[in-house]
């Protein structure tokens, strides 16, 4: 019989013509296939044939699939091999089919949790009838003809106690894998989730076009020929049209896109629950006071807070509401009627006043004076030199170092005003230019120089 391996993008990769015990087994379970070269090939009793698993809508390694061939051909199989990637099916006809699936999980996952729970139900039962035996604490008695039967009892009941709450972690699990499941539509389609991931199939997309044109895109060049790419294409536009329609759903359900052209500074945004005053607003995002300052308040403005000098930045896929600063100063009327019917009930709980700040013993320019950014990885050795990218002043330092776009898995961007000698303590490394848009956006001019300021002597007690 002819093995027959064919790959698709509509279908993925299949393998049929095998039969149970024919030496093929051995062979399709090695670790070695597919796009990782790391995967074996599955059984599928309803397909009735083995499959590579997520092999569907991508194109195939040919490589992998060549030396599996040759595998089964050197095991004595005849076999043929068939390539379309081409064949391919759209991207709202695999995601309407990855929803079926999530609600057949759900409902699946939900009977392995009934019935999980109601073997619990009934081993905990019999657990609590042997019991009752010993319900007014009747001890084994050692030598009594009833000795055996009470001992057997305890055991009986033992195991019934395991299998009751080995039952009741099952039924936990597959209860979560159910919730999961039935998440699946909510969390795929959840707006502010939705605008990130059209952001990156349009630099994805922006990419593809870029290697069309014969231009170089994400640091490396592909042939503009590869049929592949018109392909890659075909699909992220696909797959944006899709993600844009969900959107415009979610907009149409009473959802707010929000942008660049709904603030100005000195407008008020809602961010995660507290409402923060605009000091800046960028192509993607607003700045805020830190959101160190947010802690116990409702309303975080510009001055008079414990870090007026660090910042936040809030995007806005992350953004829930605005208001502006008139509207900020006067609360709406339903507010204003629920504070004051809170009022007669409890004494008013004022906004918390941030406590001032200590003030530096160096002096008041203290925020003016020099500080050293450094690049600390998070696995180095704490006996090597400390890198330096940048010297600046402690203010613009802080607001670098707090900002979250310039840390990563790995490493994080940290400052010291005392960095020790340049060569024995620390040295310069080069500066990649991965964080230019942090520091235009703080429009901060760094140096790569340092000279290390006297410091001021300590005031008298």
């Amino acid at each position: 019989m002819t093995i027959e391996i064919t790959h698709t993008r509509r279908d993925g990769t299949l393998i049929e013509g095998t039969s149970r015990g024919d030496g093929s087994a051995e062979i399709l379970r090695l670790r070695e296939y597919g796009r990782t070269q790391r995967q074996p090939f599955r059984w599928s009793r309803n397909l009735d044939c083995w499959y590579l698993p997520h092999s569907r809508d991508h194109a195939t390694y040919t490589p992998s699939l060549e030396l599996l061939a040759q595998r089964l051909r050197d095991a004595g199989f005849e076999v043929t091999l068939t390539i379309d990637n081409a064949d391919r099916r759209s991207f709202s006809e695999a995601e309407e089919e990855r929803e079926e699936k999530a609600e057949g999980r759900a409902e699946r996952f939900g009977g392995y949790a009934a019935s999980a729970a109601r073997n619990s139900e009934a081993a905990w039962k019999k657990s609590h009838d042997i019991s009752e035996r010993f319900a007014f604490g009747q001890p084994i008695l050692i030598g009594h003809h009833s000795e055996g039967r009470a001992r057997r009892d305890h055991a009986r009941m033992d195991d019934a106690m395991r299998t009751s709450i080995g039952e009741r972690e099952r039924a936990d699990h597959w209860t979560g894998r159910a919730q999961a499941a039935a998440n699946y539509e909510r969390f795929k389609k959840d707006p502010g989730r939705t605008l990130r991931r059209l952001d990156k199939l349009r630099a994805d997309l922006r990419a593809v076009e870029k290697w069309q044109r014969g231009e170089s895109a994400k640091g490396f060049s592909r042939n503009p020929a590869d049929p592949e790419l018109e392909i890659e294409r075909q699909q992220l536009t696909e797959e944006i049209e899709h993600w844009e329609q969900v959107i415009k759903d979610a907009e149409a359900a009473g959802f707010k896109v929000w942008s660049k052209a709904d603030f100005t500074r000195g407008d008020f945004v809602l961010y995660r629950g507290t409402w923060y005053e605009v000091l800046r607003v960028n192509p993607k995002s607003v700045t805020i006071p830190h959101i160190h300052n947010g802690t116990g308040k409702r309303i975080v403005r510009a001055t008079g807070n414990r870090h007026d000098d660090w910042t936040w930045t809030a995007p806005y896929d992350d953004v829930s509401g605005r208001k502006s600063a008139d509207e900020m100063q006067q609360p709406p009327q339903s507010e204003a009627a629920e504070q004051q019917e809170q009022a007669t009930q409890s004494p008013p709980v004022e906004e918390p006043v941030p406590a001032a700040k200590p003030t530096p013993a160096v002096g008041a320019n203290w925020q003016d004076g020099m500080a050293l950014v450094l690049i600390a990885s998070k696995n180095s050795s704490r006996s090597r030199k400390r890198r330096a990218l940048w010297a600046m002043t402690r203010r613009e330092a802080q607001a670098v170092c707090g900002d979250p776009r310039t840390s990563g898995r790995s490493y994080m961007l940290t400052w010291t005003d005392r960095p020790g000698t340049e060569g024995a303590d620390w040295e310069w490394v080069p500066d990649n230019g991965s964080h230019a848009p942090v520091l235009g956006e703080l429009d901060i001019t760094p140096r790569r120089e340092w000279t290390a300021a006297p410091q001021a002597p300590a005031e008298a007690a």
